[in-house]
């Protein structure tokens, strides 16, 4: 991924994990690799776990720890209505903007 797509993404990445809480709850490890297997590949663990640091801190999501085969319990993270709101919000935006740059695009028609 280039210099520019990363910065994009990183405007961006909230909304789309808080998305994919959207359909389901899922820990950090999980939401990294789903982005990885989309095509996602630079996005490291790190940068998820601080994102979703971030949103519990400000209440978009419930977590639950989970107890782990493999270590301590995981934390799983869920979308709450507060969360649903941002998200809606979220999706608001993108389409304004969205529509504006096709816009732009086409010679401002």
């Amino acid at each position: 991924m280039g210099k520019q797509a990363t910065e994009m993404l990183k405007g961006t990445l909230e909304g789309i994990v808080l998305a994919i809480l959207s359909g389901r709850a899922a820990y950090g490890y999980e939401i990294t690799a789903w982005l990885r297997e989309q095509g996602f590949s630079d996005i490291a663990e790190g940068t998820i776990y601080a994102l979703l640091v971030r949103i519990e801190q400000r209440g978009l999501v419930d977590v639950e720890k989970v107890p782990s085969e493999k270590g301590p319990p995981r934390k799983v993270y869920s979308l709450n209505a507060q969360g649903r709101e941002h998200l809606e919000e979220f999706w608001r935006t993108w389409s304004f903007l969205a529509e504006r740059l096709e816009k732009l695009r086409e010679g401002g028609k």
